[in-house]
């Protein structure tokens, strides 16, 4: 019995009892009246009372077996603990064996001889999740009047929805056609491929006509004019022999051919429209509208509203946006506030690493040793002001060093700001380099016991921190001059130490605004007037008011109080505005989703070979807007995640979920 379920154990068990009362009325030459039959499966009842589903081939002939000589009428149902047969298959004392109902017969049916059951109608117990039950097929019949009938084939073109490739369409039209034809015996060999292909699209293209164009064929054919709001009045349409419709037009005397000078109407709006748009921009090769719309023309075809829907097609084409989609972008953000608030110097630094240089480090017999000398830059996030240190290397024990040389000449730092990039950690493989990570045991260390915040900004975004990568192409450009001017000499770490300190006075002496023209304000605004408080403009006492020896502490506390003034006012009233307007991104743009497909920037390649990632997670900014993503690209076979912002992203299908 192995691989037989239980309910098919019961059906055997019932087709057994009807082939032992057959045997015995048989046998016995008496007149039986009535016979019953009881189980305690219900699926089995279930199964022997069934009128309306089918069953597979094994639970079939043994119902087909039962009804053959019993009826539904005939079957009862009786509880598992009232089952005479029950008590053959289970154990039972012998002391028990004489009053049990093997042998005295269920009590319950003596006692009620009369009494019937109410379920001699038995259903099917879960019929949907039955093995043994053929599944209920849904069968749908559609009719189609004939061309010449006028209907619209509207049950059919509704399955056009079902296609996304025109050439796929026309090919399944062509088989059914093709089958239907042969079965009506009709010579369709004659014809070649070619000839069955294109007539094929002339037959979809026509079911298509007479589903949206079937009021102006209805007019063309009974001579009628067209109503004026038809869509194609001024096309002046007319039916070819094959009842195709085509563009009447002013051009019919030219020695064009008949596609070039009537083409078919291809209604607007339609599915078929957008498959064959599609069709002919990938015959194109992926071009601009100007491309697409001359192949569909060539191919002696006229879309309603054709430019407006090939620019849409573009616009969404994927290979379109991976070859020359443009990059994410969000409207800019405000600035922080420790770029805003005054604040003493140096309270608010961003920091970044350039270089290397070569220095010569000792002189040998042969002539000399080099080594490399690289920059930290430190500048203030709110006067704008620089400050440049030399390393060694890009160590964290170096990296500390030159930290510790700033703060000592510069104060306490409040705030670092930087990017995750390798030209601050110094993870460049060319140059085989330790890289330096705030993780790292000492630079963490020393950062939290002097109570410092770094804020990091995110993997490939520069334009985050455009305040020290502005401040490092100026430096470049002046130690460059430096260095050629010093061309041919020895260039030693002194000297290098030098150039950058003349780097950092002349940063610093820069105007933070515009040269005014005014005569009666000749004051330049720089970062050196605080850090030095020191200047060409000529200082007047006499507005600091009258003061005598008793009050010097008094009088030099308002002296340095007037000479902060000097750039405080001038830094809020005219350094400050030119910080308000937003110069690009100034529009809100969509917020990358999760469960948007995009392609990540890599500049190391062409665009067509960026890799495709899944945004797996989105962070908002304060303003709730999405300007970094965690993306989950397949490298090596191998999912990775990576941090990106959103301008190295180009969207190539937005997410579903809202």
């Amino acid at each position: 019995m192995s691989g037989h379920t239980i309910p098919r154990l019961e059906l055997c068990a019932s087709v057994l009892a009807v082939e032992i009362a057959q045997c015995v009325l048989n046998h016995l030459g008496i007149q039986i009246d009535s016979v019953k039959y009881y189980t305690d499966s219900k699926v089995v009842l279930g199964y022997i009372c069934n009128e309306f589903r089918r069953f597979y081939i094994y639970v079939a002939n043994k119902v087909d077996s039962i009804r053959k000589f019993t009826t539904p009428s005939q079957w009862n149902y009786v509880s598992t603990d009232h089952n005479s047969a029950d008590l053959a298959t289970r154990c039972l004392p012998a002391h028990e064996l004489q009053d049990s109902t093997w042998l005295q017969g269920p009590k319950q049916l003596l006692v009620n001889k009369q009494e019937d059951q109410n379920e001699n109608e038995h259903s099917l117990i879960k019929p949907d999740e039955d093995k043994e039950i053929r599944p209920i097929v849904s069968a749908m019949k559609i009719c189609t009047a004939d061309e010449d009938g006028g209907q619209p084939y509207t049950a059919m073109t509704q399955r056009f929805q079902r296609f996304s490739d025109w050439r796929k369409l026309v090919l399944v039209m062509n088989f059914l056609r093709y089958m239907l034809f042969k079965c009506q015996g009709k010579d369709v060999d004659s014809n070649t491929v070619t000839e069955r292909y294109q007539d094929t699209e002339h037959f979809v293209i026509r079911m298509v006509q007479s589903e949206v164009y079937c009021d102006e064929i209805d007019c063309i054919r009974q001579n009628k004019p067209l109503p004026r709001r038809s869509p194609i009045a001024n096309l002046n349409p007319f039916l070819d022999d094959q009842g195709l419709l085509r563009v009447g037009g002013r051009i019919v005397n030219s020695k064009l051919t008949l596609r070039e000078k009537k083409p078919l109407i291809i209604p607007g709006r339609h599915h078929i429209e957008t498959l064959l748009v599609r069709h002919y921009h990938e015959n194109v090769k992926h071009q601009g509208r100007h491309f697409t719309e001359g192949a569909i023309t060539a191919a002696g075809l006229w879309i309603t509203g054709a430019k407006r829907f090939v620019s849409s097609i573009i616009h969404k084409c994927i290979t379109c946006r991976k070859l020359r989609g443009k990059t994410q972008y969000q409207i800019m953000a405000d600035l922080p506030a420790d770029r805003l608030d005054p604040s003493p110097p140096f309270t608010n630094v961003g920091v970044d690493a350039f270089g290397p240089w070569a220095v010569v480090s000792r002189k040998t017999r042969g002539g000399s040793a080099n080594s490399k000398r690289r920059g930290i830059l430190f500048t203030c996030l709110t006067t704008r002001a620089v400050h440049i240190e030399l390393v060694e290397e890009m160590s964290s024990s170096a990296f500390i060093n030159a930290v510790r040389r700033f703060t000592a000449i510069r104060g306490q730092v409040k705030t670092f700001r930087s990017d995750q990039g390798t030209n601050f950690v110094g993870a460049v493989d060319d140059l085989r380099i330790d890289a330096i990570y705030v993780n790292d045991a000492p630079l963490k260390k020393y950062l939290h016991n002097s109570g410092t915040v770094w804020i990091f900004n995110p993997p490939h975004a520069s334009h985050m921190g455009g305040t020290w990568e502005r401040m490092i192409d100026i430096t470049r450009k002046i130690l460059n001059s430096m260095l050629t001017d010093a061309s041919g000499k020895t260039l030693t770490h002194d000297v290098l130490n030098i150039f950058m300190t003349e780097v950092c006075a002349i940063i610093n002496s820069r105007p933070l605004v515009p040269i005014s023209t005014d005569q009666d304000s000749p004051l330049i605004l720089t970062p050196a007037m605080l850090l030095t408080q020191k200047t060409e403009y000529e200082f007047k006492a006499n507005l600091l008011g009258d003061f005598d020896g008793r009050d010097m502490f008094k009088a030099e506390w308002r002296r340095v109080q007037a000479l902060l003034s000097v750039f405080w006012s001038p830094w809020k009233k005219e350094y400050l505005p030119l910080l308000q307007s937003r110069r690009k991104w100034t529009k809100n743009q969509r917020d990358i989703a999760e469960g948007d497909v995009v392609l990540i920037k890599d500049k190391s390649v062409e665009q067509n070979c960026w890799p495709i990632g899944l945004v797996v997670k989105s962070f908002k900014s304060s303003d709730d807007h999405v300007r970094k993503a965690e993306i989950r690209i397949i490298v090596n076979g191998k999912p990775t995640v990576y941090i990106r912002p959103v301008v190295d992203m180009i969207l190539l299908i937005e997410s579903e979920i809202v």
